[in-house]
């Protein structure tokens, strides 16, 4: 009888251990602030919503995550911007003021100079053209990367890569898919060199057969396209990456959490 007893006083123990356990274990919800800059893809241009373009999708998929409450995003995008006019941008008082007080700052840049080489060049457009650019390019990113970090050191940031739409429109030659390509792997080497920092590559997700993913301007991305940044973004900042971004405000008591 005593050893009854004693089993089941033992096992109500346990019981009460593993519940605790349990909620322990259960995560807290945070709050987090991101501040999305950049160009028309930070925009939206093509967003049959107008409501920002990848930001809406991602906001939601980051709420789904038990460990995130809330995620509030402030919207700098604006069409046709290069790296040397985001850098400009990056002095804005309200923007400024935003920045600081971001736990993440995303970004889309590229594109435009990559246009740039294009539109300048049109007449005897090569390849040598967007080698010689690529070099001023990086040098760019780095110093947007360096005055983000310079207003918030706590701050991650996600760099986001470019597509190619642009031999739909602008290059006949087999070379644009290579200095896309290209471009993109000096955006990645250059978010390297960063702490907190992660680069996302879209790159493949408009690629050929893509058709269905872009505006009726055949350059930017359409609702589904947008969608697809969105779930690339997400997909690649998720689990321990976006403990890092955060600087350990979000963190993931249960592996696999979603």
């Amino acid at each position: 009888m005593k050893r009854m007893i004693a089993g089941l006083f033992l096992t109500a123990f346990l019981a009460g251990c593993g519940s605790e356990a349990e909620e322990a274990a259960a995560p807290v919800p945070q709050n987090i602030h991101v501040v999305s800059i950049g160009d028309s893809l930070t925009e939206g241009v093509g967003d049959s919503t107008a409501s920002g373009g990848y930001v809406p999708y991602l906001e939601q998929q980051l709420e789904s995550l038990d460990e995130i409450d809330d995620a509030s995003f402030v919207n700098f995008g604006k069409k046709g911007n290069r790296t040397d006019q985001l850098l400009k941008r990056l002095q804005i008082e309200n923007v400024k003021a935003e920045i600081a007080k971001a736990d993440i700052v995303m970004i889309t840049i590229g594109g435009n100079d990559v246009v740039k080489v294009v539109k300048e060049n049109w007449s005897d457009l090569t390849i040598e053209h967007f080698e010689q650019e690529e070099t001023g390019y990086g040098e760019r990113l780095h110093a947007i990367l360096t005055e983000i970090r310079n207003q918030n050191n706590d701050a991650g940031i996600v760099l986001v890569g470019i597509y190619n739409p642009f031999g739909k429109i602008f290059i006949e030659t087999e070379d644009d898919d290579e200095i896309v390509r290209s471009w993109n792997e000096t955006g990645k080497t250059v978010a390297s060199e960063f702490d907190q920092t992660a680069f996302v590559s879209i790159e493949n997700i408009f690629s050929e057969g893509s058709d269905g993913l872009f505006f009726e301007d055949q350059f930017h991305p359409n609702d589904l396209g947008y969608e697809q940044i969105a779930g690339r973004i997400f997909d690649t900042i998720n689990g321990a990456a976006l403990e890092k971004l955060t600087n350990q405000k979000i963190v993931f008591v249960n592996e696999g959490s979603n």
